[in-house]
């Protein structure tokens, strides 16, 4: 049996971070007509994981919506799973860092106005205290660093900066009097509504829909079903 796709999300109360991940979703399966996919929410919204697991039958595949390798994807989702057979539940990495999603970067980029030059951006991330995922972070401005050809530092809209704020003003403290802004959100929410307010000249909006965003959830999908396949071969 084909494994279920159970879309991971963090959850959020802002309703339109809501419908641009289910929207997301919709581009998964227009992708891939016939593979079930099924959203699971980490808190705030429902179905739960386990709410999710309970109505699903046969082999499922979880793939967290989080851009970045942290304590969800290491704790709490592993944990949401323990009771589930781990013949039967499957969880993939994370999403980011890859070169999909800088070039969903990349699009949102241009989308706001940014110009294909070598001005320079700052990826702005929610946050986290966790070294993996500040490291995953960093791969990932590297990597639309390389996309882009122009340089690209990091800045954190939670925990311990730099702030989008600082680091903005450290290119123009630099020389550099035009900034863009790279939103490293998948969604709308509380943190892409502080992104709004920084001295940016283009700031981008959250990755949501993009194809290329899709096309890498079902990536990880297909890697991760790749090797239950293989370990279920005799």
């Amino acid at each position: 049996m084909t494994p279920t796709l159970l879309a991971v999300a963090h959850g959020t109360r802002d309703p339109e971070g809501v419908r641009t991940v289910l929207a997301l979703l919709d581009e998964v399966r227009r992708l891939r007509p016939g593979l079930r996919v099924e959203p699971a929410w980490l808190g705030l919204v429902a179905p739960s994981v386990p709410e999710a697991l309970s109505s699903l039958p046969g082999p499922v595949i979880a793939v967290p919506l989080l851009l970045a390798s942290g304590y969800h994807v290491r704790a709490d989702i592993p944990a949401l799973l323990a009771e589930a057979d781990p013949g039967t539940v499957r969880v993939t990495p994370a999403l980011g860092p890859s070169p999909l999603l800088a070039d969903a970067l990349a699009a949102r980029l241009a989308e706001a106005g940014r110009p294909p030059d070598a001005t320079p951006v700052v990826l702005a991330a929610t946050g986290s205290s966790d070294p993996r995922a500040r490291a995953d972070t960093a791969e990932s401005a590297r990597l639309l660093s390389a996309r882009l050809d122009a340089p690209v530092s990091v800045a954190y809209a939670s925990g311990e900066g730099p702030t989008p704020t600082e680091a903005v003003s450290a290119w123009h403290t630099s020389g550099h009097p035009t900034v863009s802004l790279a939103t490293h959100l998948l969604a709308p929410g509380h943190f892409a509504h502080t992104l709004t307010h920084t001295p940016a000249h283009w700031t981008s909006s959250p990755l949501g829909t993009h194809p290329s965003v899709a096309e890498l959830v079902l990536r990880r999908y297909d890697e991760t079903a790749a090797r239950r396949d293989r370990q279920d071969t005799p």
